[in-house]
């Protein structure tokens, strides 16, 4: 029996990986902190700085689009998705989180890339801001070493085909 499971088994590198990473530039006090993170953390597992692409976009509903033309364009092993949406008054919240949410599964099912979820949803600034490097951690970082670990272990699949 074979069994598969993740980080025990797999070694996670990023070495001759390439990994897009599409950062929404609203709340970008949160945002660049949770890019930083997941570029130090690309970094220290040995993805290489000419191997990463930085998208910078207005919001996290715009983010589902963007990942599927990142994908079409068939350059990269997994994405890493990074955002903060805090809930306010209105309904908004709800509305962006779910289409954000639900988009980017949709896409990594469909085109079987691992994308790293590293959108914060809070219910203030100051959750955002824990999970952004506060005492939460960094959900960035997170999200990135989530990616990685998937595309490692994708390339380990495609060692027993």
């Amino acid at each position: 029996m074979k069994t598969w499971e993740g980080q025990a088994k797999v070694k996670i590198s990023g070495e001759n990986l390439k990994l897009g990473v599409i950062v929404s530039r609203f709340n970008h006090f949160v945002t660049d902190s949770l890019l930083s993170g997941a570029l130090d953390t690309l970094k220290r597992h040995g993805v290489l700085e000419e191997h990463i692409e930085v998208v910078k976009i207005p919001g996290c509903f715009e983010m589902p689009v963007t990942a599927k033309k990142m994908i079409r364009r068939g350059c990269f092993d997994a994405l890493v998705c990074l955002g903060a949406i805090i809930r306010g008054e209105t309904s908004h919240y709800d509305l962006v989180s779910k289409a954000c949410a639900r988009g980017l599964g949709c896409l990594s099912q469909e085109f079987e890339i691992p994308i790293g979820f590293g959108v914060v949803t809070a219910e203030n600034m100051e959750q955002a801001l824990n999970r952004a490097g506060g005492k939460s951690g960094n959900k960035g970082s997170e999200a990135a070493l989530a990616a990685l670990e998937m595309a490692s272990l994708f390339q380990e699949f495609k060692k027993v085909q």
